[in-house]
């Protein structure tokens, strides 16, 4: 049996031989893994949420590339998210000046 039901109330628990799911949506997509296994996309994704946040400290660290990419991609987060914010009140404004 893939999944226990703990309650009416409370959400289905994961069996322990799924375990090996959890490295898998990183390559293939959560939403192809969990069709493969007849689960849910969003259980799985769920399920593999509280692995990697059970588990974080198992991972490698990053190394220096990694690293400088992460910071990279992070600036250019916050430069879109500035761009986006400007936008939407250049739009707000415009839209009431043509009223």
């Amino acid at each position: 049996m893939l999944l226990t039901r703990l309650s009416p109330v409370t959400p289905y628990t994961v069996d322990p031989g799924l375990r090996g799911v959890s490295a898998q949506p990183d390559s293939e997509g959560i939403a192809e893994v969990a069709r493969d296994i007849h689960v849910n996309e969003g259980t799985l994704g769920n399920w593999v949420n509280t692995y990697r946040a059970e588990h974080a400290a198992d991972e490698p660290p990053l190394s220096v590339p990694e690293r400088a990419r992460l910071r990279e991609l992070e600036r250019e987060v916050r430069e879109l998210r500035l761009k986006s914010e400007f936008l939407g009140k250049a739009a707000a404004f415009f839209a009431q000046e043509y009223r």
